[in-house]
């Protein structure tokens, strides 16, 4: 004889069973017995030396970074060399160099001379006078070639003219000698290595890079930072390319700090110029760039939000107008009740002013709908 499902015996089984869609079968008695309390474990207590940095010994934790007065951990400041700083060169006036430049030429002249290996019409010139003084190409007339051609080189070689926003960074072997801000005509020594640097306020517009909102939205930002390198020799030597960096920097800030939206209010948008102004100054600042402003110039969605935002925008703006029509037409159904009733011109028990209401307010909102676009 079957039974039912509960209490009886099916196919010859036990039907004390709950059987589910899969292929497992729980007793029922399993689901209602009660589960043994857990053996109660006595723990001794442990205690753990700490070392004098604040590190644990044996655990291979290390000390907790603090900050100034114990609290959170602040950001680490990349550091630069410090004997690496910005110093004026040694230079001489221009003059010193044409003079030692023309000394040389004329001594390759007396030298020619002296030898007489003067071109035909300069010894015709100069008549039986050049060819009395001639003693031919001797180790003397070599050695006093090489030390006119060596001045004049010299004297001419390292004439430079020093303009007004540039810079140069002199190097010799591979060693910072200074920098050379000066303007004019100069003379500077020829073996130095030279690398000019534009150190006039400069601007520089980045191309769109991601950044984000308040709220985590994707963004597309393009900013405009005003800069100029403020140490030539950190700037140049400090980091590859200083521009590079600078763009870097510029993008990372962007990561940290949200950006504000389009449609932002004023404190928003230069709360968060501020921010990206401090931290781009502070990341630039060892590597002899300075930062004056970082200004977002350019926000706009990213177009994977795009369309959503855009919708989004619109009926926020729907709802907004939607609401300043319906308390325009709240106030003038107020007023025009209000001047009905002043006036005595009618008299109004709750029922027919809760009506007479409810026909200004279609009314109203129906003159405004047409006069609508």
């Amino acid at each position: 004889m079957d039974r039912g499902p509960v209490g009886g015996v099916v196919g010859g089984r036990s039907a004390r069973l709950i059987r589910t869609e899969s292929t497992t079968e729980i007793p029922v008695h399993l689901l209602f017995r009660d589960a043994p309390e857990p053996a109660p474990v006595r723990l001794r207590p442990v205690v753990v030396a700490r070392r004098a940095d604040g590190g644990a010994r044996g655990t291979g934790e290390g000390p907790r970074p603090r900050g100034p007065a114990g609290g959170r951990a602040t950001t680490t400041v990349p550091r630069v060399d410090p004997e690496l700083v910005e110093r004026p060169a040694r230079v001489l006036p221009g003059l010193v160099g044409v003079l030692a430049g023309m000394c040389g030429a004329a001594g390759c002249v007396v030298t020619s001379w002296w030898a007489g290996v003067l071109p035909p019409p300069v010894a015709e010139a100069l008549g039986p006078a050049a060819r009395a003084g001639a003693a031919g190409l001797g180790p003397a007339q070599w050695a006093a070639y090489a030390g006119a051609g060596a001045l004049g080189l010299f004297g001419f070689g390292g004439l430079t003219r020093g303009r007004t926003g540039r810079a140069w960074v002199l190097g010799l072997f591979g060693r910072y000698r200074g920098t050379v801000r000066r303007t004019g005509l100069m003379w500077v020594n020829p073996l130095l290595l030279r690398r000019r640097v534009d150190v006039r306020l400069r601007h520089w517009r980045g191309e769109p890079v991601r950044a984000a909102d308040r709220d985590g939205v994707a963004l597309r930002v393009a900013v405009l930072v005003v800069w100029r390198v403020r140490d030539t020799a950190r700037a140049t030597l400090g980091v590859e390319d200083h521009e590079a960096y600078l763009r870097a920097c510029v993008e990372a800030a962007l990561v940290r700090v949200p950006v504000a939206a389009q449609g932002a209010d004023r404190g928003a948008v230069e709360a968060a110029q501020d921010a990206l102004t401090r931290l781009v100054a502070a990341d630039t600042a060892p590597v002899g760039v300075e930062v004056f402003a970082v200004r977002p110039v350019r926000v706009e969605y990213a177009p994977e939000v795009a369309a959503a935002m855009h919708r989004r925008r619109i009926a926020a703006l729907d709802a907004r107008h939607r609401a300043s029509v319906l308390g325009a037409v709240v106030d003038s159904v107020e007023d025009t009740v209000t001047l009905l009733t002043a006036r005595g011109l009618v008299e109004l028990d709750d029922y027919e002013r809760k009506a007479l209401v409810k026909d200004l307010t279609v009314a109203f909102c129906a003159g405004r709908g047409e006069a609508g676009p």
